[in-house]
């Protein structure tokens, strides 16, 4: 139970006339935890949810954590999982990495009590399942415990010591899930989540999962796991993809097993028996997670895969699982992604018009800018991530689920005159009211009510289902035909036409 305990209550007599501070702990199912009180807010981090997944451990499902004896601290985050990480990453690493990193963090009111069925949100960060971890101060999770939502974010493995196929490690699972371990951790935070969240006041029955890029991806993706069933009560996904195939497609089994052979040959490894994967697990774990998001961009022999359709824990592309009724089809979505959003590869505007096929003409006009790199941006962007959400926004409109369509136009004062827009993962800091932390001593009045109108559509859509916002527009479901989003401009969140709407349209007409 959550309670306060006098802090070395049993040295009183030798205390006698001090001041003694109050600690919060929390009893969990595995030992009692200690952690903080920040003002209004008890935050518990570094608690681990499954065992160190290291030695042999490594390349299997999450194991379950021994219990421990006597108090835990939980007052500072744990490893995030190993990793190279990425310069001019927008939510930079806090701490340390390793491949001890099965950690997940808690924030709650400082009031909270068991039993008060607090709604829960379940933060999934992204990175191109290469990088990325809960640490990062703009993930901190201080200001939805403070709007009375407990919230929660866990690490999962990522590169190739969270997704990664070798025919041995087939052999091995013996026809149980492979591969996909970093989508396995996340569900063993959601299984921990249920089975302890209400220790922390929160209800187990209303928790949101929500996350952005590969972890707006992960959200679509758990709705369509069937191990996931039953863990969450609503889903928003940021920049996630969503459309069947597209920029994040996933190798089958077979296919990734081949990619898993090539990097075993590249750091020597040629047995591809049992002898072989024990020869890779014991490799140092910074040889094995020594790719970052540059190397994505990057030409070469595929050395790593990324999420598989391993045919077990992830036997589709989720899209199509979603559109049969499986998985967690009727669980209400909120989408969206950012007005600028994807990455602009490639200098050569002329084959990308030419993949319009016919329809160049057409992507010529409606993608007109000042120079080719922001045509190919926005393109890409539309392709990868804009109109892909709205492919989910209308699949989950289609399966009768109340679903809410939004896009983040906002760009922050002290960047709008060399910004051309509301970038990949520019909004994580507003919905977090941690703009402070991305861009300290330049926050505006403007900023300000930006993020704090953001803040309180997901803190009420997470409490009851109906985003809303004191002062700002009614968010009325989304309606394909009249094709209607919440927009945050930089006038503020106005419930508006789509104004990407043609190029939207188009780009759905030449999707593969």
């Amino acid at each position: 139970m959550l309670r306060r305990l006098i802090a070395a209550a049993v040295a009183l007599p030798l205390l006698a006339g001090t001041a003694l501070a109050a600690v919060p702990q929390v009893k969990v199912d595995t030992g009692t935890l200690e952690g903080v009180e920040q003002g209004k807010v008890l935050a518990f981090k570094g608690i681990p949810f499954a065992a160190p997944p290291v030695g042999d451990l490594r390349w299997r499902a999450p194991a379950p954590v021994a219990p421990w004896k006597g108090v835990r601290p939980a007052k500072d985050y744990g490893n995030d999982c190993q990793q190279v990480p990425f310069p001019g990453d927008a939510a930079p690493l806090g701490g340390p990495v390793g491949e001890d990193c099965l950690y997940l963090n808690v924030w709650a009111p400082a009031n909270a009590k068991p039993g008060a069925k607090l709604p829960v949100m379940f933060w999934i960060y992204g990175g191109g399942f290469v990088n990325g971890g809960t640490s990062p101060g703009v993930y901190d999770g201080s200001a939805f415990a403070e709007s009375g939502v407990i919230l929660v974010s866990a690490n999962y493995r990522i590169g190739r010591l969270g997704f990664f196929a070798h025919p041995a490690l087939t052999t091995e699972a013996g026809g149980k899930p492979t591969g996909n371990f970093g989508y396995m951790d996340q569900v063993a935070a959601l299984e921990w989540v249920k089975r302890n969240i209400g220790s922390f006041g929160g209800d187990p029955a209303n928790v949101t999962i929500f996350g952005e890029s590969a972890g707006g991806r992960s959200v679509n993706v758990l709705q369509g796991l069937e191990p996931a069933k039953g863990l969450f009560a609503k889903t928003i996904a940021m920049s996630g993809g969503g459309r069947p195939g597209g920029l994040m497609s996933m190798l089958d089994l077979a296919a990734a097993e081949k990619v898993g052979l090539a990097f075993a040959q590249s750091v020597g490894v040629t047995d591809e028996g049992m002898g072989g994967l024990k020869a890779l697990r014991a490799l140092p774990a910074d040889k094995v997670a020594d790719a970052s998001m540059g190397s994505l961009f990057t030409a070469g022999p595929r050395t790593m895969t990324g999420p598989i359709v391993d045919g077990k824990l992830v036997t589709r592309d989720p899209a199509l699982i979603l559109a049969e009724g499986g998985g967690s089809a009727k669980v209400p979505v909120m989408v969206g992604a950012t007005g600028m959003d994807g990455f602009p590869m490639g200098k050569d505007v002329a084959p990308v018009l030419a993949s319009f096929g016919p329809l160049a003409e057409e992507a010529k006009r409606l993608y007109a800018a000042p120079n080719d790199m922001m045509i190919i941006w926005k393109i890409m962007g539309d392709r990868g991530f804009i109109e892909p959400a709205r492919y989910v926004a209308r699949a989950a409109v289609a399966r009768g689920v109340p679903t809410f369509a939004y896009r983040f136009s906002y760009v922050a004062d002290s960047i709008r005159e060399k910004t051309p827009g509301a970038m990949h993962a520019s909004e994580i800091p507003y919905f977090f009211r941690t703009i402070n932390v991305r861009y300290p001593g330049q926050v505006t009045p403007a900023d300000e009510a930006t993020s704090k109108a953001a803040h309180e559509y997901f803190v009420s859509f997470a409490r009851d289902g109906v985003p809303s916002a004191k002062g700002g527009p009614a968010w009325t479901p989304y309606d394909p035909k009249a094709d209607k989003i919440l927009d945050f401009t930089q006038e503020g969140p106005r419930f508006v036409d789509d104004p990407y709407r043609a190029r939207l349209d188009l780009v759905e007409k030449t999707a593969q």
